[in-house]
């Protein structure tokens, strides 16, 4: 019990500490972090309901107020933002990430964590994105659609950088990769 708490609390952490770095803007004030990577990582190494879990409680901290978010955000303004649905998305894209990768023991880690981490990290959370977008700013599926696309790219190579990191923690420290344990 000590340890899953501390994992979940740790990849909560891990969320957080991505969000600061690297963080630059895009011309249209948007900012990119590798917060999305953290929550790739919590499904993919912790499993589909630890992994959840630490996201859920990356997003009560924001809720709480903590300004965990790019830019120093939080609070429940946040939840009132054109990026509500990906912060609501993470922990069901977590939780989704990880369970594929539960599931998927036949695949190699690499394999297995990468494709996890497009399906339920970027798929899952894009979904809920998109769908928030729609409602917060008054776009057509395809409209917010298009707002997203510039991200995509860079969630690909994150999504790859996953499945390398969980393939290299799951040589160096195999009861580590608590999704496969």
């Amino acid at each position: 019990m000590e340890r899953n708490l501390t994992m979940i609390a740790l990849f909560a952490a891990l969320i957080a500490a991505l969000g600061l770095i690297p963080k630059f803007t895009l011309g249209f004030g948007v900012p990119i972090t590798a917060q999305s990577l953290g929550v790739m990582l919590c499904g993919t190494v912790l499993g589909a309901w630890r992994g959840g879990l630490a996201a859920l409680l990356f997003v009560a901290l924001v809720a709480l107020g903590l300004p965990l978010l790019a830019g120093g955000r939080g609070g429940l303004g946040v939840f009132a933002s054109p990026t509500v649905g990906f912060l609501v998305g993470f922990p069901i894209g977590a939780f989704v990430t990880g369970f594929i990768m539960d599931q998927w023991r036949s695949a190699p880690v690499g394999l297995a964590a990468g494709v996890s981490a497009v399906l339920g990290g970027i798929l899952v959370v894009y979904a809920f994105g998109i769908f928030g977008m729609m409602m917060t700013l008054n776009k057509t599926l395809v409209e917010a659609t298009l707002l997203v696309q510039a991200f995509i790219p860079g969630d690909l190579i994150k999504a790859v950088l996953a499945g390398f990191i969980t393939s290299g923690l799951a040589k160096a420290r195999p009861a580590s990769l608590l999704s496969r344990s």
